[in-house]
């Protein structure tokens, strides 16, 4: 009898497994780091086109997804690579039918932000820093220090602004007028963006703080409508796809060593000044938002 008894339950469980609903699947992007083309960074330690793509296509097409959900813990960084991956999620989702969340850590600020609008709903911690719609171009000038230790500059170019803003020569006032043209440009288009993917949910009579660059916690930026709630992603992806929900991590990630040093190939070797100046202007970002 108790052999039979172990048996009946066996079967009983085989073929719920066979015939009972399978438990939703939900695709997680990580989408962590300084947002960019690469440069001197090691590879795989940037946000960008080429880094994920292969994650963004392999979620999508996850067998049995019941949508995409995006991590974001980002400063900002390129608005290029930004709106590019951005495109690429929204073509997929509405190609596949597959809904998009995305989930701010720490900061989704500024290109951050960039990528979380791929998201229909945004939801972050209460203590996230979220925001920064504008835009921002720093450098150094080293025209003082290049007399100072008797260096010649010697540069030729065709094209009277070819050398637009160049650090070793002193700043022009009409160079900086064009840089504000190109600026006002990519700051209308973040505008666009934000006004198309938050749509009536964004607190119409704040526009002008909302897109004065500025930054807010979690909690204040629900008030303003830039995103859906305050939440992690385990619990609103089970308040929505219910307590069987299986989230699938795509793509893959770095070892051990670069993530706690930021070694990833050889242009650290080689290019170990540019590869360190990189990583100041990656800390310089983080640091804006005191992380």
């Amino acid at each position: 009898m108790r052999q039979n008894h172990w048996r009946s339950k066996i079967i009983g469980k085989l073929t719920r497994g066979r015939m009972g609903a399978t438990p939703p699947h939900v695709a997680v992007i990580r989408m962590s780091g300084v947002i960019g083309g690469g440069g001197f960074r090691p590879r795989g330690s940037a946000i960008n086109m080429e880094s994920m793509a292969g994650p963004i296509e392999q979620a999508f097409s996850m067998r049995g997804v019941k949508a995409v959900a995006l991590v974001v813990n980002s400063p900002g960084g390129s608005p290029v690579q930004s709106s590019l991956i951005y495109k690429r999620v929204r073509a997929l989702s509405a190609e596949k039918e597959v809904p998009v969340y995305a989930f701010a850590e720490d900061v989704a600020a500024s290109g951050g932000y960039w990528l979380a609008c791929a998201g229909e709903e945004i939801y972050a911690d209460g203590n996230s820093v979220l925001g920064s719609i504008g835009v921002v171009s720093s450098g150094f000038g080293f025209t003082d220090l290049i007399a100072k230790i008797g260096v010649e500059r010697r540069a030729h170019a065709q094209g009277e602004h070819k050398m637009m803003l160049d650090p070793f020569v002193p700043e022009k006032e009409d160079d900086v007028e064009r840089l504000t043209v190109l600026q006002k440009d990519i700051h209308d288009s973040f505008k666009d963006l934000v006004r198309e993917s938050r749509g009536d949910r964004l607190d119409t009579g704040k526009l002008d703080d909302i897109f004065s660059g500025s930054i807010w916690t979690g909690a204040r930026a629900r008030d303003l409508g830039l995103i859906d709630g305050i939440g992690d992603l385990r619990s609103v992806m089970r308040d929505k796809f219910g307590e069987d929900v299986k989230l699938r991590l795509v793509g893959g990630g770095k070892s051990w060593l670069q993530r706690k040093i930021g070694l990833g190939d050889s242009r650290f070797g080689d290019g170990w000044a540019e590869t360190a100046l990189t990583a100041i202007e990656d800390r310089l970002l983080w640091s804006r938002f005191r992380l």
